[in-house]
């Protein structure tokens, strides 16, 4: 039997979100429905709701960092029960059957991973949506198990740890792929809301982390997440920042999605260092193939991580008691608090509590 849901919905692109339903699928043999406790605000969300990138279907309930609990199983799941605390991510689903995902990479699916949200379900051909509602439907293969936390499941612990099923996966992955440990000099630029979550995780693995972000504003909270020092590349230092970090960072994350003068950052790499791109500039980068070459540098992105990885990461997060910096909304606060993120007025991510859907 379908489920009608509550939700918050996109009409049309750029439009204020609004309250609507949405009708989750009968379960299939491997499917869970999950009754959503918190749900997370993404940047992403805000660039689909309005219409920045193609392919978008409205209306449209956005949301891929979803907790919940299990409310109802299909007849051949066997990982979850009723009243298991769960979380869902970036993608519901994937072929299964591809190099990518027999590797567990479903994130990088050779024939295209399903999209919590405004994407296309590969068995019926309906449009996927997402976590600001009050009940989905997912594969059991692509729940993750939440820990157990003071507060449980209504407690702000919790709440804190849903931006992780996406800012935390997206970080975690590429510091963990580079090898990043004990001794490792890593670079985060921009200290929002994947920033933020990266100088906690880097810090964690042992990481000595510099924050380069555009003005001093965030240094105290940056020193406070663990970071070792902060610098400001705007203004009168715009020209000159890099020049005292030459060849120093193993590893640069690069969290804006803003354009960047990029060469000066690539400058800032030790021999076979590595810039990783995780924000998504709207335009072009300009490259100088000698600045690669004269110290083996590399240029890379990352995108989340596989199931696997991101059980891993929830789980490393919770032995050291990493969460995310939050602001608790109301589904009737959601369209102030994308005006607000836009305007880097959050700290430093908004969560929904989807009682108020």
């Amino acid at each position: 039997m379908t489920t009608t849901a509550a939700c918050i919905e996109a009409p049309s692109a750029g439009a204020d979100l609004t309250k609507g339903t949405v009708t989750r699928r009968d379960l299939r043999p491997d499917d869970c429905l999950v009754e959503i406790r918190w749900s997370g605000i993404c940047h992403s969300d805000i660039h689909t709701v309005n219409g920045d990138w193609p392919h978008d279907n409205f209306p449209m309930a956005p949301g891929h960092e979803i907790i919940g609990t299990v409310l109802d199983t299909g007849a051949e799941v066997t990982r979850y029960a009723v009243g298991d605390v769960v979380g869902i991510g970036c993608m519901v689903d994937s072929c299964g059957e591809c190099a990518s995902c027999t590797a567990g990479e479903e994130n990088y699916c050779l024939n295209g991973m399903t999209g919590t949200y405004n994407s296309v379900d590969r068995h019926d051909g309906s449009i996927t949506q997402g976590g600001y509602s009050t009940h989905i439907v997912c594969r059991e293969d692509f729940l993750i198990r939440m820990p157990e936390v003071a507060g449980g499941l209504d407690g702000e612990t919790m709440a804190a740890m849903t931006p992780l099923l996406c800012a935390g996966i997206t970080t975690y992955s590429p510091l963990k792929h580079w090898g990043v440990g004990p001794g490792s000099r890593v670079a985060v630029v921009g200290m929002g809301g994947l920033g933020h979550v990266a100088v906690k995780i880097a810090t964690a693995l042992g990481a000595e982390v510099t924050v380069f972000s555009h003005g001093l504003s965030k240094e105290e909270d940056g020193l406070r997440f663990g970071a070792s020092s902060y610098v400001a590349t705007g203004g009168d230092a715009a020209d000159t920042f890099h020049k005292a970090h030459a060849d120093e960072f193993d590893l640069i994350l690069n969290t804006v999605s803003a354009a960047l003068p990029i060469h000066r950052y690539i400058s800032m790499l030790a021999p076979d260092g590595t810039l990783v791109m995780l924000g998504l500039p709207p335009e072009g980068m300009n490259i100088r193939a000698n600045q690669l070459t004269g110290r083996r540098r590399s240029v890379a992105g990352s995108n989340i991580g596989g199931i696997a990885e991101t059980q891993e990461m929830i789980d490393f997060c919770a032995e050291h008691g990493i969460t995310a910096d939050i602001e608790l909304v109301g589904a009737d606060g959601v369209n102030d608090a994308y005006r607000r993120v836009l305007g880097s007025e959050v700290r430093y991510r908004a969560v929904i509590d989807a009682h108020t859907i």
